[in-house]
Order: C-alpha cells, then sequence, then structure tokens
C-alpha cells in the first residue's frame, strides 16, 4: 500500500501553471525583480509557496523563466524586425515604431521588462542584473550586425561607425521604455522614434557612370 506521503507527491497540481507563470511576469514586469516579493508573486499567482517552489524553484529560477516567457510573447520583437527587414535602417526603423505600441498598449506593464527590472538591484542580485545586461547587449549586438552588413552592401557610408550608431538605437529604446513607464503615450513615443531616425546615416550616393570611350575604327 502506498504511503501518505507518496500519494501526496503524486497529486496533481491544483492550478494552471501556464497561467500561475502568466502572473509572475505581470509582477515583476511591474515591480522589477528586487521589489516583488515571495509574498506578492504567491499573491499574483494564486498559490501558496510550498507550491511555487515545488512548481518553479527559488524566486531566481522562477525569473529566469519569466524572462524566457516574456521574450517569447512580448520582448522579440526588436530582434524580428532587425532580422526581417532588407536594410538596418528598415529594421531600426521598424523597431522603434513597434517600441512606441508596445510599452504603451493598455491592460499590461508599460515599458520593457529586460530593461526596467534590474533597475536598483543590490549587490546581492547581481547576477540578475548581468544577465539582463547580456540581453540588451546581444538586441545592440544584432543591430551592429546589421549596420556592418550594410556598410559592406554600400547602404550606409564606410565611414559609419557601427558600434555607436548600435549603441545610439539601444540608448533610445531604453529611453522610451523609461518614458512610457513614467507615462508617456503612444503618440509621443513615435515622435521620438521618428526623430532618432534623422540622426540616421544617409545612403551615399551613387557614383555616375563613367561615358563610354568609343573605339577607334580599324
Amino acid at each position: 500500500m502506498a504511503s501518505k506521503e507518496t500519494k501526496q507527491r503524486g497529486r496533481p497540481r491544483s492550478f494552471d501553471r501556464e497561467t500561475a507563470l502568466e502572473q509572475a511576469v505581470r509582477s515583476f514586469w511591474e515591480q522589477g525583480y528586487e521589489s516583488t516579493s515571495i509574498a506578492d508573486l504567491t499573491r499574483a499567482m494564486g498559490i501558496s509557496a510550498p507550491s511555487l517552489y515545488a512548481a518553479f524553484g527559488d524566486k531566481r529560477a522562477l525569473f529566469d523563466e519569466v524572462v524566457a516567457e516574456y521574450g517569447r510573447h512580448y520582448g522579440g520583437f526588436i530582434s524580428r524586425a532587425v532580422a526581417e527587414e532588407p536594410t538596418a535602417r528598415s529594421g531600426v526603423a521598424r523597431a522603434l515604431r513597434e517600441a512606441a505600441i508596445e510599452y504603451t498598449l493598455p491592460g499590461r506593464p508599460r515599458g520593457c521588462l529586460v530593461i526596467s527590472a534590474a533597475l536598483n538591484i543590490s549587490p546581492g542580485s547581481a547576477e540578475v542584473a548581468a544577465s539582463l545586461r547580456e540581453m540588451r547587449r546581444s538586441n545592440i549586438g544584432e543591430i551592429e550586425s546589421a549596420v556592418r552588413a550594410d556598410i559592406a552592401a554600400g547602404e550606409l557610408p564606410t565611414d559609419t561607425d557601427a558600434t555607436a550608431l548600435a549603441d545610439y538605437v539601444g540608448a533610445v529604446i531604453q529611453g522610451m521604455s523609461q518614458q512610457a513607464r513614467d507615462g508617456a503615450e503612444q503618440s509621443s513615443l513615435e515622435a521620438v522614434a521618428e526623430l532618432a531616425m534623422k540622426a540616421w546615416p544617409e545612403r551615399p550616393a551613387a557614383r555616375p557612370e563613367a561615358p563610354a570611350v568609343a573605339r577607334p575604327v580599324p
């Protein structure tokens, strides 16, 4: 006969894991990593602390899963725009337009979780901050790669500083996220996006073809 302990371990969860995870995403998105307590999470997720630990591990493990879930459903638009558009310019322009929309959508937290979740973090959570910083740098690296490809293809001047241009775009996106959290509306962020693109280097003018030289008739 199975023991009472074995029966308890074998019982199915009494909550929907995906629904609980989505609520955890919202909690960390709204409050950041450090400010979100286990009590906040259990209240938002509708589960007990033992159930949280059994299903997700500790707070850090849950946060790692939250970040992955956020990337799948909310945060992948920058990478998609850069990858899908034919030039770095069009990819960045699309990413900025979409950021203005995504960061201000009604019914969900404002701004970007990856940008804001590790603000004002303590030294004890330095690994969390480093992980999110690496994700942000990865996005900037994708933009830099696209810029370098455009330089090689003649879409951008050969003296374009690819690193500085990608860092500039990263700074604009991070600023748009913070402005959204401060209450900026979509239209204001769209204006920022449009103005930011005015700093993009112009495509080099095509060189005029040399006139054909008539060959002497033998």
